[in-house]
């Protein structure tokens, strides 16, 4: 699988004109009458992801249709142009026809992901239509983008089996090997001697081979700082608050969060952005043994805040904690923490948008302009201060779990600002999983959130 453009000097370039319904009248009247002979008997209609190949004397293709349906069909959806490219024949296109400025890098991406497939396990590999990369498009900007993208869902797709905490260590080895990063992972017994407590705790109960850990990657010498930290829960059961078992079958993508936050740093590093990069994931599985945490439990925090524990599978906040507390006290510039952390989030806001929370104004001026710029949606949620009081039980510093079901979005957040400290600082509560196909979102692994902070970045951080 390569999500990159074809090469300008490729034989066979097919011209393909995208045509939406308000302008395929004009375009059909400004071509050769038996063209629009062809078409008009073949019954194209501009619609999104329609095709329409024409011949020409020898039965080669002469140019391709693609419709681009209408612009309120279009603001239903996202990557109009790679439900085209999804149902165009194996070959080489170029455009023929422009697209709007503004829409142009975007659709460009889309034709790109629309390529994408999780073929790990498949004997059969699929191939897809090639696109020149159109005047006015940045290739090597949207390629990095594509790549990094392609990683993260290859993260989260890949089954637990074979993604467990050591799996995503090496990835993040390799990942960093690659592009010049270094990489420095505790792990086990380890981290109770580093003070890394809750990750300890939390996946203790794996087996020696599933050990615990937390990896700590960090690319760039110059500029400001920027830490990103992503939950790397390889695989939740719940722990002894033990899921359903319907609630288990996606427990692959926990470690969303951190396949998004590798996928980011990718881009990152491949664009060579002017800041200093820490990416911080503690990984762990979430497993059942005598050793497991238990419900009732106080766990001790890097930080020195004692937590209950009321569920145990509200474990991510545990781990993202002292996870959080190692990133603050280097006080970067920027801090943001990535995680498919809550099922109410879900709830609020369905699977397609990113909520985030942040108090810092300036990041969410940048974010929704960036959000909206590269087909990556994003929601604000609120720090609500007056809930603080649900996530302090007495007993400890801090409740894990608290009852009642209220704000599980909010509380879970909050939990995660007493770690943050007083830095700048974000937090994405991400799904991670696309429920069914879309154009360039198969079903399966999706990123979310990262192509709006990696547009956001430059304002943000004044690169």
């Amino acid at each position: 699988m390569s999500l990159t453009f074809a090469s300008p000097d490729s034989s066979a370039v097919v011209p393909l004109h995208v045509v939406d319904s308000d302008g395929f009248a004009h375009w059909k009247e400004a071509q050769p009458e038996a063209l629009r002979a062809f078409v008009t008997a073949a019954g194209f209609k501009p619609s999104i992801g329609t095709t329409l190949l024409v011949p020409d004397a020898t039965g080669a293709p002469r140019l391709a249709l693609a419709g681009l349906g209408s612009a309120k069909t279009r603001a239903r959806g996202r990557f109009a142009l790679a439900a085209a490219a999804a149902n165009l024949p194996k070959g080489t296109y170029a455009l023929a026809t422009p697209l709007p400025a503004s829409d142009i890098e975007v659709e460009a991406l889309g034709w790109l992901l629309s390529g994408y497939a999780f073929d790990r396990y498949a004997s059969n590999k699929g191939s897809t239509a090639s696109l020149i990369c159109p005047e006015g498009v940045d290739s090597t900007k949207v390629e990095a983008i594509a790549a990094g993208e392609a990683l993260t869902r290859d993260l989260i797709n890949t089954p637990a089996s074979d993604m467990g905490p050591q799996e995503l260590e090496d990835m993040t080895r390799a990942l960093a090997l690659r592009f010049g990063a270094t990489c420095i992972v505790t792990t086990g017994a380890a981290l109770l001697e580093q003070n890394f407590p809750m990750i300890h705790a939390v996946g203790r109960a794996a087996s020696e081979d599933r050990a615990p850990r937390l990896i700590d990657m960090r690319w760039g010498s110059d500029g400001p700082t920027l830490t990103l930290v992503g939950k790397g829960v390889c695989f939740d059961t719940g722990g002894l608050n033990l899921k359903p078992g319907a609630s288990m079958g996606l427990m692959k993508k926990d470690m969303g969060g951190a396949a998004t936050v590798l996928g980011l740093a990718q881009m990152i590093m491949a664009l060579n952005l002017p800041l200093q990069l820490r990416v911080l994931i503690p990984a762990v599985e979430n497993a059942v043994s005598g050793d497991s945490f238990r419900p009732g439990d106080i766990l001790t925090s890097r930080k020195g805040l004692t937590v209950e524990i009321n569920n145990t599978d509200a474990e991510g906040r545990l781990v993202l904690a002292d996870a959080l507390a190692l990133g603050a006290e280097e006080t970067p510039d920027l801090m943001i923490s990535m995680a498919t952390l809550t099922g109410a989030a879900r709830v609020a806001v369905g699977p397609d948008l990113s909520p985030y929370y942040t108090d810092d104004a300036w990041f969410v001026t940048a974010l929704e302009k960036g959000s909206a710029t590269v087909a990556d949606p994003v929601w604000r949620m609120p720090f609500w201060d007056p809930y603080e009081k649900m996530i302090e039980p007495g007993i400890a510093d801090l409740d894990n779990a608290p009852a009642g079901g209220f704000a599980g979005s909010i509380t879970a957040a909050l939990f995660l600002r007493r770690f943050a400290e007083d830095q700048r600082y974000a937090h994405f509560d991400i799904y991670g999983w696309n429920p069914s196909a879309a154009p360039a979102r198969p079903k399966g692994g999706v990123g979310m959130g990262a192509r709006a902070i990696l547009a956001a970045l430059p304002e943000v951080l004044n690169l």
